[in-house]
């Protein structure tokens, strides 16, 4: 087991200033604002984890890549689920390789127990070896405890930890909390190094108040059209900034329908590439409905998209029956004059109800779903109340246990 050891609190810093974080993230293609740029640079210098919360495609898991990157550690990442436990997340014992070291070793292990005179005998002796086989040379460290007993530098990304259970989040708080992690069998590892962790969320379930408490905390939200047209400036996407400026301003235009799951900032990127590579010399309704599926994934969202493209490209757009919005008209709004649309007034077949992402959230937001810690409520419902008659209690003492066959007489 490795020895505990003390943190450094005198290693080198990674940034010298926010300023600094801002340069080397830009040179780097990412393009952090100030506030982001100050909670990478206090995670160097206070040695915590971040959370980062927002909405998918923000550029969360993209920040430690960068992080990664500029600092030049090595990236280690959990990606988290549903039904994750600790043996993917933290360790596991290399049951095969036990085996097979059993297998190899049972000559020396039938010596150990020759001259054993009681069966009880030879399973002590067999138990005292124990800790042969329950070692660090048997011992399969996952993401967790790789980034702990890391002898280099490593940013460890806990990727979408909402997304596992709320008992992986106990796991972690030691980690969190103390850069440290505990294996029953064999002590205490405690990093030489202090990764640089950082945990995103989209934001499906709340987590716990004490996982938060442990991180340095910044909402990540979809950037301003400036900033956004920025990155896509710097991907060298191919398409003229001119056309990457509408872009971006129909992309936003797009997140405000309401969409189930809206264009992430990676989309916009991916949209932009694909508008290139066609040799988009302007942006038309009709390249953009072509290809809107690049960045909206589902069939009620592209029918939303299509309907409110030619409106964002312009606002005095009158809408083509050929290229309209496709969304058929029998949605009940009325069609009049030259068939101009409200830009916000994209309405959708009533019976094309998929399910709801915002819903499903809200469902798992109940108050009181932790149980009665961190926070939580005891309200528990509890069954009403059963009407008991008063003569019950006296008629089943007087009548014995059991069934009438059970009893005599």
């Amino acid at each position: 087991m490795s020895v505990p050891t003390p943190i450094n609190a005198s290693a080198q810093h990674d940034f010298e200033s926010v300023d600094d974080v801002v340069v080397r993230f830009g040179e780097a293609g990412y393009i952090a604002d100030d506030r982001l740029a100050t909670t990478v640079f206090l995670q160097s210098r206070l040695d915590k984890p971040v959370l980062l919360e927002g909405p998918a495609g923000v550029g969360k898991t993209e920040l430690a890549k960068t992080l990664a990157e500029v600092t030049g550690r090595r990236l280690l990442r959990l990606q988290c689920y549903e039904g994750q436990d600790e043996t993917k997340a933290l360790y596991e014992w290399d049951y095969g390789k036990q085996l097979l070291y059993t297998q190899v070793l049972k000559e020396k292990i039938g010596q150990l127990v020759a001259d054993a005179e009681t069966l009880g005998e030879a399973v002590d002796r067999i138990s005292s070896q124990e800790s042969v086989f329950f070692s660090e040379r048997f011992l399969a460290p996952r993401p967790l405890l790789e980034a702990i007993r890391s002898e280099e530098p490593v940013v460890l990304l806990i990727d979408e930890v909402d997304r596992a259970d709320e008992a992986l989040e106990a796991v972690l708080l030691e980690l969190l909390g103390e850069n440290q992690v505990s294996v029953p069998e064999l002590g205490t590892f405690t990093a030489k190094i202090p990764p640089y962790v950082i945990l995103t969320s989209n934001n499906t379930r709340d987590l716990s108040a004490a996982l938060k408490r442990r991180c340095l905390h910044s909402f990540l939200d979809y950037p301003t059209a400036e900033r956004e047209l920025d990155i896509v400036n710097s991907k060298d996407t191919g398409l003229s900034e001119a056309l990457a400026g509408q872009l971006v301003q129909v992309v936003r235009g797009l997140r405000e329908l309401e969409l189930r799951k809206s264009p992430s900032i990676s989309e916009t990127v991916d949209w932009a590439k694909t508008l290139a590579v066609l040799g988009a010399s302007e942006l038309t309704a009709k390249l953009l409905s072509d290809t809107v599926s690049v960045v909206v994934k589902y069939d009620k969202d592209v029918r939303k998209a299509t309907g409110a493209i030619p409106r964002l490209i312009d606002p005095n757009a009158v809408i083509d029956e050929d290229h309209g919005h496709g969304h058929g008209h029998g949605h009940g709004h009325g069609h009049e004059g030259d068939h101009t649309h409200d830009p916000v007034a994209v309405v959708v077949d009533e019976d094309d109800s998929g399910p709801d992402g915002r819903a499903i959230r809200a469902a798992k937001n109940e108050p009181g779903r932790h149980g009665n810690y961190y926070g939580g409520t005891s309200a528990v419902p509890q069954a009403p109340a059963k009407d008991v008659p008063k003569t019950q209690g006296s008629r089943s003492f007087a009548g014995g246990f059991g069934g009438k066959k059970n009893r005599k007489g």
